[in-house]
């Protein structure tokens, strides 16, 4: 067994470099998270398909180093089904295609393990007893809509190969953010804690004009160690609304420190911190405030500034250019002293050929 640090920043790579991957495969795809995702294959024949996916799966392993599992079907909750079948499959790949194969796939297969079902879904069903993939898919879709809900009756209808859920190549805009730690060691200074603060707003206000969207509330919130039972256990949560939806991170580092100043207490060891952003709007939407005049030449030239900081940090490496109340030394970083190395973002990670 081994034991490693998380290295997110790595994840992120990889993952980035996984979907850059798949693209070349299909002008459609939906990323549906960091290492999952679904390509559009309707313009290939069916006999064509198993042979494509291994191929996908090769080359995919080839670039990236990743090995992945590869499910083919007519339906985003089938395609879930044959990919839950390709991880045992020898190849790593599955097709699931003819109505045939579809029935007997699905009379065997657990009704907990179906996308969007879980657990607590399968109890409810089992009381009509349904227990498989089957018994939804082959059960009255008026009856599902009257008794559950309309959900229910898609996966129902996915399951008989009947699309419901349509790709969506462009990811919809988040409605909220939040960036969070742990402490590597316990925190009692306020300036060490608006340093995290600080560096976590940043990290948000980076976001926001990288989805190029405004936010118009920023909470933060501190707790110490719950298991920690020699010390009093604390924890608290401040919302503060901002006067003009911003991205701007001074705007966002001074909001941050605010709402701190409100829920800090002295005394206390914290051991993690988050910063979040809610109700987000799109930057080209500035509503109009009647007793507020806007500095829009300022607002320009703030806008350009911090283009200009977010260039020189994709150029140079993150972090290259950051706030000063972010601080120098970061004393609350986690400790990561299992952390595998950073092969595709440091120089000096990179393995040596001898």
């Amino acid at each position: 067994m081994h034991v490693f640090s998380g290295n997110f920043f790595l994840y992120g790579d990889m993952s980035s470099r996984v979907m850059a991957t798949l693209k070349a495969f299909s002008p459609i795809l939906e990323v549906y998270s960091v290492d999952e995702a679904f390509l559009d294959l309707r313009s290939l024949p069916h006999h064509e398909l198993f042979s494509y996916g291994c191929h996908i799966k090769k080359i995919v392993k080839q670039w990236t180093g990743i090995p992945v599992s590869v499910g083919i079907a007519p339906t985003k909750t089938l395609t879930k089904v044959a990919n839950h079948l390709a991880k045992q499959h020898p190849s790593n790949c599955y097709t699931l295609l003819s109505p045939e194969k579809i029935e007997d796939v699905l009379r065997d297969f657990p009704l907990q393990d179906v996308w969007g079902i879980g657990r607590q879904w399968s109890k409810r069903l089992a009381a009509f007893n349904m227990n498989t993939a089957l018994d939804l898919a082959r059960a009255d879709m008026n009856w599902i809509r009257k008794t559950f809900n309309v959900i229910l009756a898609r996966t129902a209808l996915e399951l008989r190969g009947i699309p419901c859920l349509k790709l969506e190549d462009m990811a919809p805009p988040k409605k909220s953010m939040i960036s969070s730690r742990s402490f590597g060691t316990p925190v009692t200074s306020f300036d060490v804690l608006r340093e995290a603060v600080s560096y976590h707003a940043s990290r948000l206000a980076y976001k926001l004009r990288e989805q190029e969207s405004n936010a118009s509330l920023l909470s933060v919130s501190i707790r110490t160690n719950p298991f920690d039972k020699k010390g009093r256990f604390y924890a608290n949560t401040h919302l503060i609304p901002l006067g003009t939806p911003s991205q701007d991170t001074t705007v966002l580092i001074k909001t941050a420190a605010s709402a701190l100043r409100v829920i800090f207490r002295e005394g206390l060891s914290y051991k993690k911190v988050g910063v979040m952003v809610l109700n987000l709007s799109p930057e080209t939407y500035a509503p109009s405030y009647l007793f507020k005049e806007m500095e829009i030449e300022d607002s320009f030239k703030r806008h350009s500034l911090l283009q200009t900081i977010d260039k020189l940090n994709h150029k140079y490496g993150k972090g290259s250019l950051v706030f000063a109340s972010e601080g120098v030394r970061k004393l609350w970083h986690p400790k990561s002293s299992w952390k595998s190395p950073s092969f595709t973002q440091s120089w000096n990670q990179l393995p040596l050929v001898r």
